[in-house]
């Protein structure tokens, strides 16, 4: 999620840090912050109803013991208005792993009307953000489970919301980072438990819906249609995207004939194209560095809206529109946050952080190889991108943590984790590990880790362990410096590099 920098006339010519710090954020209202009070109609639980976690260290609330959902079958009803909540109905297939008298779901934004566990009703309340269902029967450990919601999906955003629908100038799009997809639909909302998605969305005539993963039927019935997609590969919860509005959706063909569909508002089909059509090379460069690209499709869905940042939800990356239609944005510059967002699909959705705090291995990656491309296609030198980072680096590790251990999000506002340290602040961990180990060993380990990790979930100690091993030893006190201590380590091979923060000091004294 590389925040979106806003038009500053005339354009730096030196090259542009892809982090938040120097960007103006416009958020728009849909996306403030916080704790949102659930209204649900509920029946009364023999037990109190306690908001549970998994113990994430920013998040602790969000995610739930006890269980492994194995796929979510998400249905939505578009009234044709942005104005008015969407009937949904959620079914969640999962599998127990202790014996559930209660099944904690996130949930914080929607009423539900009835819930089912194993085809039985079951009784149901809230607690802070999360739906608490008691089973007519406790589930047993190792059970099969499937929860079954009726409930509404709420576009119009309570005060302070972070995240969940984005409302379009024609419809609406999806943003759930972080962990804001249960402000859309009931799930365990924490990127450790991925699983398989099956969407359908029924809008009225005039309206084309999509969502992640490929196409399965779309079935016409009075003055609406039902479009229904399914994954081939295991989703976070966060990286979840429907797009319903007045759209055209655009097919071109990758490296070994991927599928690759755009989704853009029908009037701006001729000014975007441009751009989209880059989009096939950029895969092949991509699978140059890496490997070959980890799921059935990919695209870009270019929003008529202002998020304030984009997003890379699997298959299906979010845009804001302006960002290509923006006459001050260099077009070298654009293209590598296309490639930040193209990069994700494996450092981030293919290979999901285990927890929060793992975050800079997706931006960290994601950061690297947008630098990577504008050095070798517009001239770009990484060094000099990376020397720049070391000198703020201090700072930013004073204001936001250091990489693998970031503050917490400021109240009421999870995307705050979002900040320089985890951009480019690790993509110079990175920089620094290539200068530790060589670039044959470090590009190995690149191609090593998204082929382990593939459809799964991993943290800082894997990445630190895979490293070791390739580069033939023990590398943890690097890391314990560089991806967790307060001030930064000095660069290899790179002695005259300072920090600007040492500098300061001095000058203040």
């Amino acid at each position: 999620m590389p925040l979106t920098p806003r038009p500053r006339i005339p354009v730096p010519r030196t090259p542009l840090p892809r982090t938040p710090l120097p960007r103006t954020r416009r958020v728009k209202a849909a996306l403030l912050a916080s704790a949102v009070s659930v209204c649900l109609i509920a029946a009364s639980a023999p037990s109190p109803a306690t908001p549970l976690g998994v113990g994430d260290r920013l998040f602790p609330h969000l995610g739930n013991p006890g269980y492994d959902v194995a796929s979510y079958d998400l249905a939505f009803t578009y009234p044709g208005t942005n104005s008015k909540p969407l009937a949904a109905v959620t079914t969640i297939d999962a599998v127990t792993s202790a014996r559930l008298d209660q099944v904690n779901l996130d949930f914080a934004h929607g009423t539900v009307g009835s819930v089912d566990v194993n085809g039985a009703p079951a009784s149901f309340k809230s607690a802070g953000e999360d739906l608490v269902v008691t089973p007519a029967e406790p589930v047993p450990e190792g059970g099969w489970m499937r929860i079954t919601v009726h409930h509404t999906s709420d576009p119009v955003p309570a005060a302070n919301q972070d995240g969940g629908w984005v409302q379009t100038k024609d419809g609406l799009a999806m943003a759930n980072q972080a962990d804001a997809a249960h402000l859309v639909f009931p799930c365990n909302d924490h990127p450790s438990d991925k699983a398989m998605f099956t969407v359908h969305v029924t809008a009225p005539d005039g309206y084309t819906a999509v969502a992640n993963g490929l196409p399965v039927g779309a079935d016409r019935a009075g003055k609406a249609t039902t479009w229904t997609y399914r994954t081939e590969h295991p989703m976070a919860t966060e990286l979840a995207q429907v797009s319903i509005g007045r759209s055209t959706v655009l097919h071109r063909t990758g490296p070994h004939d991927l599928p690759v569909r755009d989704v853009v508002p029908t009037k701006d089909r001729a000014l975007l194209e441009p751009w989209l059509k880059k989009t096939p090379d950029q895969i092949v460069w991509m699978e140059g560095k890496v490997g070959r690209y980890p799921f059935e499709t990919y695209g870009l869905l270019m929003a008529d809206a202002r998020t304030g940042f984009e997003l890379e939800t699997q298959t299906l990356s979010l845009f804001e529109k302006e960002l290509f239609t923006e006459p001050a944005y260099p077009k070298w510059y654009v293209e590598s946050i296309m490639v930040h967002e193209l990069s994700h699909q494996w450092f981030g959705d293919s290979v999901s952080p285990r927890a929060w705090s793992d975050l800079w291995l997706n931006e960290g990656h994601a950061t690297w190889y947008e630098a990577l491309y504008a050095e070798e296609k517009a001239d770009r030198p990484m060094a000099t991108r990376m020397k720049a980072a070391y000198r703020a680096s201090d700072s930013w590790r004073a204001a936001g943590g250091p990489p693998a251990a970031p503050k917490g999000p400021k109240p009421g506002q999870k995307i705050s984790i979002f900040r320089p340290n985890v951009y480019d602040g690790a993509g110079l961990v990175l920089y620094a590990l290539r200068e530790e180990i060589g670039r044959p060993a470090f590009e190995q380990l690149e191609r090593a880790w998204v082929s382990v990790h593939h459809d799964g979930v991993a943290s800082t100690a894997d990445f630190e362990d895979l490293a070791s091993g390739i580069a033939g030893r023990d590398l943890s006190g690097f890391f314990k410096a560089w991806l967790y201590g307060e001030k930064t380590p000095p660069m290899p091979g790179h002695p005259d590099w300072k920090s600007d923060a040492p500098q300061a000091a001095q000058s203040a004294g």
